[in-house]
């Protein structure tokens, strides 16, 4: 690598032998290669760290048969007039999953999920630059990002979609102008019922395919008036499915949250780490150390001016993250909005270059080591993580052995102090943390209530029935063990999560996790009333007595008067 420069310099170039530089790249070896790596990863791992996938797990368990097993009829209903979006993994648990099993199904689209994206970056690739090239293997690369991490399995698979689509969309686009309006109308209804910003992605790629190889079509007034058509066209065609949708849906996403309630990147730091988003997993330093062979490429093939890029898509990715920046990063009850953007832009911004499409033999040699090295030594620093989460996973499963069914669990945490977090598989993005969702797995484990399952309006078609909504939210999170004792942390967090108040006549058990950590406003401190069963490391399990007297605990000296964000 230390020579990388001068390899990829100017002047060897040109001094090559003709027959040198004509060297054949194929990518098709080292992808296949990954999505094998991918596979087994997935097939090894049932239930890897990743933030929201146990949660969609559980909720896939009941759309597709558990949710006639007791006590779930009497807690549960599933309603499909809830939404009309993101659906897509919903609908194959209701119609695939009793077919070939909710586990066979749950693998299968993580593996989509991960591979989709970068598979569609590469089709869309091959379709412009006219077959296969070495660069084509840096786009795996960004199969692992923090929307991944984060458990976001219908925004993945919607984002590769979007851009196999867009790869059929460029087809079409020499031909008919009613078959492509016809095209882009039923590839944006599928797409929208697929997940909602997948459609805006398409209609992204879309126009900048439409734009054009350079920009100097700008300087033609017959030429821009002619592309302002089309991309009016694109635009309608993309944007009538989701608006019919949404003109005759009965609920809207994010209509549960009563507001906006946006929260914002407001300064340079979050925004740094919003962008990093598009690369960022476990460890931020493994990530960045991984990435540099991918701009090194860059680099010296903008230095060697040996770099083909596509105009219009670098309109679109520069556009995506401006998207990212002025995006909040929540609001409408949906998390990690500003989080979406910069992936969006990294995939495109790979596919709008071509770098190096002729190489030498020595080239080509250093070019195919280094990308393999960026994409496989990256998988298989997330396999191991994957390898060490298991132990966590294991920790659940062995309390859960605890729990009667029909038993209503409460999930806690240990919140460790900043300066106290480990860097490792239990977070991500610093301090995001992937075990959160893990007690949702009582649900088709021990038969057993979790009130953080996924059930909002407009987003899920599992809805709880009216006697246990007070003991559930639709989308929850995890809160300190230290609000069951902390009459500060109890009032800021009831206010939000109803359910916590009055806690004791409304769960059987408390399950704690990462509680093999010290929690930063209690310690091991749990209120009068609660006895271990079992402590399995990183997760622990509390029977609750209802018959304890609350106004007699006494509050701990270490309750601070609100959270720690």
């Amino acid at each position: 690598m230390a020579n990388l420069g001068q390899i990829f310099s100017a002047e060897v170039h040109g001094a090559e032998k003709l027959q040198d530089v004509t060297v054949r790249q194929a990518s098709t070896a080292p992808l296949l290669v990954f999505m094998g790596f991918v596979a087994i990863l997935v097939g090894l791992f049932k239930f890897p760290p990743l933030l929201d996938y146990a949660n969609h797990y559980a909720r896939m368990w009941l759309l597709a048969g558990g949710i006639r097993e007791a006590p779930f009829p009497e807690i549960y209903a599933i309603e499909w007039n809830r939404t009309f979006t993101n659906v897509g993994i919903d609908l194959l648990a209701r119609f695939i999953g009793p077919v070939i099993g909710v586990s066979l199904l749950a693998r299968t689209l993580l593996f989509l999920a991960i591979v989709l994206p970068p598979l569609g970056a590469i089709a869309l690739h091959r379709r412009l630059f006219g077959g296969s090239y070495y660069w084509q293997i840096g786009m795996l690369y960004f199969a692992w990002c923090a929307t991944l991490i984060g458990g976001f399995i219908n925004f993945q698979i919607g984002l590769g979609l979007a851009l196999l689509f867009s790869t059929m969309d460029h087809r079409l686009q020499s031909g008919s102008a009613v078959r492509l309006f016809l095209w882009r109308v039923a590839a944006s209804l599928f797409l929208t019922v697929v997940h909602i910003f997948s459609v805006g992605f398409f209609l992204a790629i879309v126009c900048g395919l439409e734009f054009s190889w350079r920009f100097d079509i700008l300087t033609s007034r017959t030429a821009v008036l002619r592309l302002a058509g089309r991309l009016a066209a694109a635009m309608a065609a993309c944007l009538l499915p989701p608006l019919v949708l949404a003109l005759t849906a009965a609920e809207l996403p994010g209509s549960h949250a009563g507001g906006i309630l946006a929260a914002w990147n407001d300064g340079p730091v979050l925004l740094i780490f919003n962008l990093l988003s598009a690369v960022w997993t476990y460890v931020a330093i493994v990530d960045v150390i991984l990435l540099v062979p991918i701009l090194l490429v860059c680099s010296r093939a903008v230095a060697a001016k040996d770099m083909r890029v596509h105009a219009g898509l670098v309109i679109t990715s520069a556009g995506l993250l401006v998207l990212a920046i002025l995006s909040p990063r929540h609001a409408f009850g949906t998390g990690w909005i500003s989080w979406r953007f910069p992936i969006m832009a990294a995939l495109v911004g790979m596919v709008m270059i071509c770098p190096f499409q002729k190489v030498g033999r020595r080239q080509a040699i250093v070019l195919f080591i280094a990308l393999n090295i960026a994409v496989l030594g990256r998988t298989a620093w997330i396999g191991f993580n994957w390898w060490q989460g298991q132990a966590d996973v294991a920790s659940v499963e062995k309390v859960l052995e605890a729990v009667p069914p029909g038993a209503a669990i409460l999930p806690l945490q240990h919140d460790p102090a900043f300066a106290e977090i480990k860097l490792d598989q239990r977070h991500y993005a610093f301090t995001e943390d992937t075990f959160r969702h893990l007690p949702t797995l009582a649900v088709p484990l021990a038969h057993a209530f979790v009130p953080t399952l996924f059930s909002a309006q407009g987003k899920q078609p599992l809805a709880v029935l009216p006697s246990w909504s007070d003991r559930s939210v639709p989308e929850g999170n995890l809160f300190s063990t230290g609000v069951l004792s902390c009459p500060g942390l109890m009032a800021e967090a009831a206010s939000f999560t109803p359910y916590l108040v009055d806690w004791r006549s409304k769960f059987d058990f408390i399950m704690v996790v990462n509680a093999d950590t010290v929690d930063q406003n209690v310690g091991d401190v749990m209120p009068a009333g609660t006895r271990l069963l079992r402590d399995a490391g990183f997760a622990r399990l509390y029977a609750i007595d209802r018959k304890a007297p609350a106004a007699l605990e006494a509050v701990p000296a270490s309750c601070p008067d609100s959270f720690h964000w």
